[in-house]
């Protein structure tokens, strides 16, 4: 499903004259540096997405075939609907999101070396992106990612290697959850006595472990041919 000629020119049309559209673009193109190509792609793609209706579900995610297959897809469509990437609250989920909220959640993909950012600039980004994936391990929305939840995102991505057997699955994704946590108590600015366990990884403890890795990398979008 597509748009046609026709309805890309009456979107046009519509776009440039609707106040809620131009505080959209607005939005869009000042706060998160999208082009006006961009726009339209994206514009174009939640139409996809939604059938043509104002909203996104999380069944409308159902047909992404880039996602079919990924083994963490549920985590990546949950995080669309978190409330705290959509900047709606410290927990839950949002039953269906607006094209703002797509633009929104779309924003945390975009690379981080763009001309027009500051260094300031692309720290901050940096931050949210990192914020996004803490939130992707921290399920239950209490600020804190635990060895079980550290374990459970690893045990889904090592699932889908067929090098991994099944049965080694759990013991490997326990080894590196608990590498994990080891590794960021370490770069605590409050250590963990030898005699007291790691309760979870904060938020804070999370920016500083992961401070060297590649985003750019491994924060892409291409499900959505963006």
């Amino acid at each position: 499903m597509g748009l046609s000629h026709s309805s890309e020119e009456e979107w046009d049309r519509e776009s440039r004259t609707d106040l809620w559209w131009t505080h959209i673009q607005e939005v869009a193109m000042n706060k998160y540096d999208f082009t006006w190509e961009q726009m339209k792609q994206l514009q174009q793609r939640f139409r996809l997405l939604s059938g043509d209706q104002p909203t996104l579900q999380p069944e409308s995610f159902d047909n992404v075939l880039d996602l079919e297959f990924n083994p963490i897809r549920s985590r990546i469509v949950r995080a669309f609907f978190d409330n705290r990437n959509l900047g709606k609250g410290t927990s839950g989920q949002a039953e269906e999101i607006t094209f703002l909220d797509f633009l929104t959640i779309i924003s945390y993909f975009r690379p981080l070396q763009q001309p027009r950012l500051k260094k300031e600039e692309r720290e901050k980004n940096r931050k949210e992106k990192l914020r996004f994936l803490f939130n992707m391990y921290d399920q239950d929305g209490d600020g804190i990612i635990t060895l079980q939840e550290y374990r459970r995102v690893v045990e889904d991505l090592l699932s889908a290697n067929p090098k991994v057997a099944r049965d080694s699955v759990r013991p490997i994704a326990n080894a590196i959850a608990r590498g994990a946590l080891k590794e960021a108590s370490r770069a605590s600015e409050q250590p963990v006595k030898a005699d007291q366990p790691y309760e979870g990884i904060t938020l804070e403890d999370f920016i500083k472990t992961w401070q060297s890795l590649e985003l750019e990398v491994k924060m892409q979008v291409s499900f959505l041919n963006l």
